[in-house]
């Protein structure tokens, strides 16, 4: 069904708009979850760079991608990649809402 909604996305609005980078980042949590990690890690970059174009750094949608790729790279055994992208997110996040938000 992601496979679908990505490709109606794409034909319609384009690959770098943010719905679709929604489903991309999504199909990204799917195969991260089915453990199909590389290609999670595809889409999760590809979300990265389209948030980041669209919307900056510090937009929520672009940290929790950080934050995804983090995971993804804390189950690879990447620890230290794992590591640079939790604090960069946490960094992030604590900057734009603040440290005592929840």
């Amino acid at each position: 069904m992601f496979q679908r909604a990505l490709q109606g996305k794409e034909k319609a609005w384009g690959p770098e708009h943010t719905s679709t980078l929604n489903t991309v980042n999504n199909l990204g949590n799917l195969y991260a979850g089915l453990g199909r990690l590389d290609e999670a890690e595809k889409m999760y970059q590809r979300a990265l760079q389209g948030f980041g174009k669209a919307w900056g750094p510090e937009h929520t949608s672009t940290l929790d991608t950080v934050n995804n790729l983090g995971f993804l790279y804390a189950e690879l055994g990447q620890r230290s990649k794992a590591e640079n992208m939790y604090q960069r997110a946490l960094s992030r996040f604590e900057k734009r809402l603040g440290y005592e938000h929840e």
